[in-house]
């Protein structure tokens, strides 16, 4: 994975569900000369994806973290605890087009994938997409800072 970018640490997070899949990303992640924050699961081990979701969310809201991936079977469940911090705009992304355009239009810092509904390679660009792309501004501006007092 080519960095372009100048975001250096990413959280991840999933649950059981999602932990292979983050293990590939984490992986390409370093690869591309990232630093990870990888906040578990590790396992098969049935976990509860909403604690992930705020862990990652916290990371990134707080500033310890430029940016989060979090990942379960559909990534809906995921991506609804990580939005309940207000300090994220978390995006469920099932192509490297959606990630592009959640980072270029709605300033997303969290990207959410489903592993049970996005194949490996799908993953992989969603990711590489959202990594590379900064955020328009001009006319998302104003719709973006509406998302926080809605």
């Amino acid at each position: 994975m080519t960095r372009v970018s100048s975001k250096r640490l990413v959280a991840l997070g999933a649950d059981h569900a999602g932990f292979p899949l983050k293990d590939v990303l984490k992986a390409d992640l370093a690869e591309g000369g990232y630093e990870v924050l990888d906040l578990g699961t590790n396992s098969h081990e049935s976990a509860d994806y909403p604690d992930f979701g705020k862990a990652v969310a916290e990371a990134v809201a707080s500033g310890r973290a430029d940016l989060g991936v979090v990942v379960c079977g559909t990534g809906i469940g995921i991506s609804i605890a990580a939005n309940r911090n207000p300090g994220v705009r978390a995006a469920l992304c099932h192509s490297g087009l959606e990630a592009r355009l959640a980072r270029e239009h709605n300033d997303a810092n969290v990207l959410a994938l489903g592993a049970r509904i996005i194949g490996v390679e799908s993953a992989r660009d969603a990711l590489h997409a959202f990594l590379n792309t900064d955020f328009a501004g001009g006319r998302h501006t104003g719709r973006v800072a509406k998302l926080s007092t809605h």
